[in-house]
């Protein structure tokens, strides 16, 4: 626990060797963290939208990344993890191991998110942390038209892949940011919880105080 609380308020001095050392191999390193965020339902805790800003960063102020090459890497790996994801819904998603791994509140939240905004929740629900990972689930366990998945799940990640890199790149050319990073690392991790814990809160609330 103290290694990673060292790891995580010391990130550029941890960062910046490891990807030096990996050279091109980083972008395959960043790409199987996204995918396995989206695409494999029981990894729903790694880091999305924070991983993008702070290798967005790191674009803007060292050339051991290229964020030429990284809006690519990020777009195709959150498409392709999503469509895996929701293929384990239409396919797999009765099988008991599964059922045995995935967490039943987060599966009562996204169908509950699926239902309340249909198509576009796959497109809404990519910028929801956790329940992101769900949402494609649903959609295939629902049996979602294929086309409109796809459509709304492009638009989602073109937005959330766009927004996130524009923001860690321009950000990273500001000093404080730059002399900040692992403060503002947490802070993004932070700031990304709050939908979920806002949708939490509704409902909680909403429970101890139904509408008449």
């Amino acid at each position: 626990m103290e290694n990673l609380v060292l790891i995580l308020t010391h990130l550029e001095q941890y960062l910046v060797p490891l990807l030096t050392t990996l050279g091109s191999w980083s972008y395959l390193m960043l790409f199987a963290v996204i995918f396995l965020e989206t695409g494999m339902v029981v990894f729903p805790f790694l880091p999305g939208e924070s991983l993008i800003f702070l290798a967005s960063t790191m674009a803007a102020t060292h050339t051991t990344l290229s964020i030429q090459v990284l809006v690519p890497v990020f777009f195709v790996a959150a498409v392709i993890g999503d469509t895996v994801n929701y293929e384990i819904g239409r396919h797999l998603i009765r099988l008991p191991w599964l059922q045995r791994h995935l967490p039943a509140d987060k599966q009562v939240k996204a169908q509950a998110f699926f239902s309340k905004y249909g198509s576009k929740a796959v497109m809404f629900g990519r910028f929801v942390p956790l329940i992101r990972t769900f949402v494609p689930l649903t959609a295939g366990a629902s049996k979602m038209p294929q086309k409109s998945f796809a459509l709304w799940n492009l638009l989602g990640v073109g937005i959330w892949v766009a927004v996130g890199c524009s923001l860690g790149y321009f950000f990273g050319s500001i000093s404080f940011v730059q002399d900040h990073l692992s403060l503002c690392f947490l802070g993004i991790m932070a700031a990304a919880l709050i939908p979920a814990a806002t949708l939490t809160l509704v409902k909680t609330l909403r429970r101890r105080h139904p509408v008449a």
